[in-house]
């Protein structure tokens, strides 16, 4: 990571731009040739979970837009190029949303997440201590967020007959 932080701003995004092109299309790829056995592996149950089948609602409803959608968010991106991949999305479909994903993705990594992991090396460096409890307290508000999101959702309104 160091290795980025010290290039310049046109090189360090265009690297990033070439390595999630490289991971998406990968993903994409191992999505599509996996698609037709998968059923008849032990990964099966991978293409059921909550996340895979979110990822092929999504892939059904938005296609190529859900893609460059998943590049804004933290968790669905892996899935939805695999599951564009095991949908057969067509590459002329596909590769377009890739790339236009990635570059969103490679300049907000080239801004905002480069001078986040700066600032994060920087307190490391200065205080381990201090870089353990704010890790603790982010990791905690998140486990926070989560679980009241997760108790809004599966406390649903009574529907009563009178």
């Amino acid at each position: 990571m160091d290795q980025i932080l010290d290039l310049p701003f046109e090189v360090a995004l265009a690297a990033l731009f070439a390595v999630v092109m490289v991971r998406v299309n990968a993903t994409y790829w191992i999505g599509r040739g996996a698609a037709a056995g998968m059923e008849r592996t032990r990964f099966a149950r991978a293409l059921h979970r909550p996340k895979a089948s979110k990822a092929q609602a999504l892939i059904q409803r938005f296609g190529p837009y859900a893609v460059v959608l998943t590049f804004l968010t933290i968790g669905l991106q892996t899935a939805v190029n695999l599951a564009a991949g095991a949908a057969r999305m067509p590459l002329s479909r596909y590769l377009p949303a890739a790339i236009v994903g990635s570059g969103i993705w490679a300049l907000v990594y080239a801004t905002i997440g480069l001078a986040a992991m700066d600032a994060w090396l920087a307190v490391m460096a200065a205080s381990p201590f201090a870089a353990a409890l704010l890790f603790l307290i982010l990791a905690g508000l998140a486990v926070c967020l989560v679980m009241r999101r997760r108790r809004r959702t599966a406390v649903a309104p009574e529907d009563t007959v009178v």
